[in-house]
């Protein structure tokens, strides 16, 4: 039977899902935007925090709305009107609204097979770069050998408003000379030395794209919704549902970590509209990527 289980960790609320034998787990942080903040596989951690890798900067498992990654100066134009958000990093803002709000638990269930938690976060207050108000779910689904993570977003406001959505996990790494992601792909993102879109360029990916000796801050358009990731301790595939697919990938200097980030848009979505979304009034978006290991 999995459980469920409330804890308290440096003063923060956690939810833990766990499996019988405890070999396998998903740790949740409600104070940090729902954040995915530690995942487990038959003992082998993938997701795990990392000392001195403060959360406030590396946004690790943050889930990304209504913007992933920049927009240029916070600023944009949707229907007519000009909009600016508060810039956090440098003259871009970066990484939207939710990765620092507080959720609250809604409906887990236990099972014998699985459990899963929603959480959810209301914005009834409009602010100045995104005056809209939303509702903004996560559940988040543990399986033997699988989480999925299924992000909703409900527009209660009486205009549309413009949105793209992403997740921002990390994934342990001790040994990037052994370690490869695969995924297809024929075009790339060219960004400027302010990490904002320039261009998307064609350029076909190798099968095996390696990632040693590589200092990746990378953003590629793919054909298919799949990203494969082997370590010599694990292999995983991450998967998204949306119809246009993004892959950000990221390696901080001096952490054993690799940022897969699966996107449904890129780099200054508002203003260049690449894979930019608009959710009518009382319409609802929902979007599920998927961790699995592979068993080989």
């Amino acid at each position: 039977m999995y459980k469920i289980n409330t804890l308290k960790e440096n003063g923060m609320r956690i939810i833990e899902l766990v499996n019988a034998s405890k070999t396998t787990s998903a740790k949740i942080n409600l104070d940090q935007g729902a954040r995915l903040q530690e995942l487990k596989f038959n003992d082998i951690y993938l997701i795990k925090e990392q000392e001195g890798f403060d959360y406030a900067t590396s946004y690790a498992s943050s889930l990304l709305f209504p913007f992933a990654s920049r927009i240029e100066n916070g600023e944009y134009n949707f229907q007519g009107y000009d909009y600016k958000f508060n810039c956090n990093d440098g003259n871009n803002a970066l990484h939207g609204l939710v990765h620092n709000k507080p959720f609250e638990l809604f409906e887990p269930e236990e099972h014998m097979h699985c459990c899963f938690a929603t959480f959810n976060y209301f914005e009834k207050k409009k602010s100045e770069g995104f005056p809209f108000p939303y509702f903004f779910s996560v559940t988040y689904t543990l399986f033997e050998d699988k989480l999925d993570v299924s992000m909703s977003i409900q527009n209660t406001g009486s205009y549309a408003f413009p949105f793209t959505l992403g997740w921002h996990p990390y994934f342990n790494c001790d040994d990037f000379d052994n370690s490869f992601l695969t995924f297809k792909s024929d075009k790339k993102v060219v960004l400027d030395k302010n990490l904002i879109t320039k261009e998307i360029k064609e350029e076909k990916t190798p099968e095996v794209f390696k990632i040693s000796n590589k200092q990746l801050d990378d953003c590629f358009v793919l054909n298919d919704n799949k990203v494969g990731f082997t370590t010599p301790n694990y292999k995983v595939e991450i998967r998204q549902n949306s119809e246009n697919s993004f892959l950000q990938l990221y390696t901080p200097k001096d952490f054993p970590v690799i940022a897969i980030e699966p996107m449904t848009g890129i780099s200054n979505s508002f203003n260049n509209k690449i894979g930019l979304k608009v959710l009518e009034p009382r319409r609802n978006y929902s979007l599920k990527c998927s961790v699995k290991i592979i068993n080989e």
